[in-house]
């Protein structure tokens, strides 16, 4: 039960963060947060990861919704299974992230992202959304937990 708690936990997160972000942050507009590190800003992004596949993008929102489809269907298969944690865990973030993400193509038409790092290397160009967050740290648990 928690762990369905906690994808609808950065589901719901993540529908407030982004509804802010498209009704109080202007297009073109950088707000900076903590001391400068995080910079706040509006990007509609119509593809995938780093706007891959854009002009795709009937096809980005298909393979997102099978992805989430077919990680909804090893979730439930490892929820039925004793021990795994980790790779339960990494699934957990996993799908909040596409959730949120795939929701955003299906009746948005874009996937909002609002957050990037002010640091001095090309990350700086980059942004970002908590989903695609839970996403990464999800596939690197998997990875761990899968061999475990």
């Amino acid at each position: 039960m928690r762990y369905l708690l906690v994808i609808l936990g950065i589901f719901g997160l993540e529908w407030k963060l982004k509804n802010e972000v498209e009704d109080k942050v202007e297009e073109g507009r950088t707000q900076e947060r903590c001391g400068g590190f995080l910079l706040i800003r509006k990007h509609h992004n119509r593809g995938a990861f780093l706007n891959m596949g854009q002009s795709r993008q009937k096809a980005v929102m298909g393979l997102s919704v099978c992805l989430a489809a077919a990680l909804t269907v090893l979730f439930v298969v490892t929820l039925g299974n004793a021990g795994k944690k980790l790779l339960k865990w990494g699934l957990t973030l996993l799908l909040g992230g596409a959730y949120s993400n795939t929701y955003d193509r299906l009746v948005r038409k874009c996937v909002v992202d609002y957050v990037s790092f002010n640091v001095p290397f090309g990350l700086r160009k980059v942004i970002f959304n908590i989903g695609d967050f839970c996403i990464l740290l999800g596939a690197l648990l998997c990875v761990i937990g899968w061999e475990r």
